[in-house]
């Protein structure tokens, strides 16, 4: 034995320790035990989830929030095969994610050993690096080139095998310092001609999105908004980039989106697209801005130079991230007389009047009403997190996002999100409220993880939105094959009691009445606790009933 050596499993441990990570999600494997091993002497703290697709989108809510990599562990085969729908949506959300996959010995390649998997080949196309540890020596340099691919440009997933024979090796690795954050600045005659454009505006608009955010470049866009008198719009599930109560909130660029808004847009003379892509989406289906060449004139503003005319061709094209870019627009000064004076007031009202109506729906339970009480009653730093389905509109839609980082939600549109991601956010962020909405489709895909919430104290609040069914598949039927169902009917569990069978609180709601004694309860529970809302099926959309679409679709043909 080497003096000063370490096994690669004591190595990478360090490493992570040395970079600061905050916190592990796995699901344990045979393929990795020495790294399990080393963490039994380390500080990092260790979530074992129940299911390696959980575990991974744990990982990207936590890089979500925090805007430093989330890290899962998982096994080799099936426990990476289960795990890549996490680092799809690190992929499109944009998110900085290390995924590190137990993997066969090395004398074993290419015989289709026990669960061989070529990860290269597996996660080329999603992550933006997946390598293989072959040399224990070599691990620090793997992990701090890890952060960093992460963590740069336009974040994504990192994906990193580890065979099981390089873990138990031997070897003298000094580790790097910890990683930094590689910042992209703008240059100052593109900031200059951004100014003459928007002192000759009069219909200018701002998309903000994307990641690389902090609470400080929010706080610097909304006082650079303020001297231009901008409309600002979030981008599709980036609502906590601009408080909504702002006098300068245009509304979210997302599914379902406000006509008036998209009008706006339309219109615009000037788009300043801040951190996002503006892909389908947000886009309506690439319908908002021409391809290759908008007809509005685009700046846009990104920190990774691949995304600057991949899509749109921009005016001014930015190379910087939206942190950069905010602290340079402070320097911007507004002309003495603006050309775009009111536009910001008025698109605030458009906002106000689309998502302050609070339609009637069928059944006993209406939802609008149950947004009523959330927003007189949980507090501005409340995380909300969802997965896909229609009973994100309301969330999308009713909610007030007041404050950054209160919100992680999928742009990949990826189910079963919301559960996983209410517990890392829980994790990361413990005095802080945290509320998942799920479909009963959705929470179904990932629902054992309120055994994990149970088992670690993450005391967060479900609201089961359960109408029976694949709900936005059913709507897309009536829409397109009407009153031909087929595949979306689901015959559901108790899932209060089904809560309850894991430790936590749970009831069940079945009028609206019930809704506010039910959550007061919930919220003091001190325990993960779940509400199971049953909603009729025809509520499908807060403005169209299910036979109202269906209607709708066969009187066109």
């Amino acid at each position: 034995m080497i003096a000063n050596a370490k096994t690669g499993g004591q190595l990478l441990v360090e490493a992570l320790e040395r970079h600061g990570a905050e916190r592990i999600f796995c699901v344990p494997g045979e393929s990795y035990l020495a790294v399990l091993d080393a963490l039994h002497d380390a500080e990092i703290p260790v979530t074992v989830c129940r299911q390696e697709g959980g575990a991974a989108m744990m990982a990207d809510a936590h890089g979500k929030l925090t805007g430093t990599p989330g890290i899962c562990m998982v096994t080799r085969g099936p426990g990476a095969t289960n795990a890549a729908a996490g680092v799809h949506v690190a992929a499109q959300d944009s998110t900085p994610m290390i995924l590190f996959i137990g993997q066969i010995e090395r004398a074993m390649r290419e015989r289709e050993a026990f669960q061989e998997v070529d990860y290269r080949q597996m996660f080329g196309g999603i992550a933006k690096w997946v390598a293989e540890i072959d040399h224990a020596h070599r691990v620090p340099e793997f992990i701090s080139r890890a952060y960093h691919v992460a963590t740069s440009g336009r974040p994504g997933p990192v994906v990193l095998a580890l065979p099981e024979d390089m873990l138990v090796e031997s070897a003298v690795a000094p580790q790097p310092e910890p990683w930094r954050q590689v910042e992209t600045h703008p240059g100052l005659s593109l900031m200059a001609d951004l100014q003459k454009r928007l002192w000759a505006a009069e219909r200018p608009i701002a998309i903000l999105g994307g990641s690389r955010w902090s609470e400080a470049a929010v706080a610097a866009f909304t006082r650079f908004s303020e001297r231009f008198d901008l409309p600002v719009a979030c981008s599709f599930r980036r609502q906590m980039l601009f408080d909504h109560l702002h006098p300068n909130y245009a509304g979210d660029v997302g599914i379902g989106i406000n006509p008036n808004l998209a009008a706006r847009i339309k219109a615009s003379d000037l788009i300043l697209l801040v951190g996002g892509r503006l892909s389908e989406m947000p886009s309506q289906s690439y319908t908002l801005l021409d391809i290759p060449q908008p007809s509005q004139p685009l700046v846009h503003v990104h920190p990774d130079a691949e995304e600057l005319g991949r899509v749109y061709r921009p005016e001014i094209a930015i190379h910087a991230s939206p942190a950069a870019f905010c602290k340079a627009a402070e320097g911007l000064q507004p002309p003495v007389t603006l050309k775009n004076a009111g536009q910001a007031a008025a698109a605030h009202s458009d906002y106000l009047a689309w998502s302050g109506a609070r339609p009637k729906t069928p059944g006993a339970v209406q939802m609008a009403e149950v947004m009523d009480w959330i927003e007189a009653n949980m507090p501005e730093e409340t995380i909300f997190t969802n997965g896909a389905g229609n009973y994100a509109t309301w969330l999308h839609r009713f909610h007030r996002f007041r404050r950054y980082g209160t919100q992680a939600a999928p742009t990949s549109g990826s189910m079963g999100y919301g559960l996983p991601a209410a517990v890392a956010a829980k994790l990361a962020f413990p005095a802080k409220p945290v509320v998942c909405f799920a479909g009963d489709g959705c929470l179904q895909m990932t629902m054992q993880e309120l055994g994990t919430a149970c088992q670690d104290g993450a005391n967060i609040i479900v609201l089961v939105i359960d109408n029976g069914m694949y709900g936005t598949i059913r709507m897309h039927q009536e829409k397109h094959y009407p009153s031909r169902i087929s595949a979306t009917k689901l015959q559901n569990p108790d899932f209060a009691a089904l809560a309850r069978s894991y430790g936590a609180h749970a009831e069940t709601v079945e009028t609206t009445a019930d809704f506010a004694p039910a959550m007061e309860r919930a919220c003091a529970a001190g325990r993960p606790a779940l509400l199971h809302v049953k909603i009729d099926p025809e509520a499908i959309t807060p403005m169209a009933s299910l036979s109202q679409i269906r209607e709708a679709a066969l009187g066109s043909d």
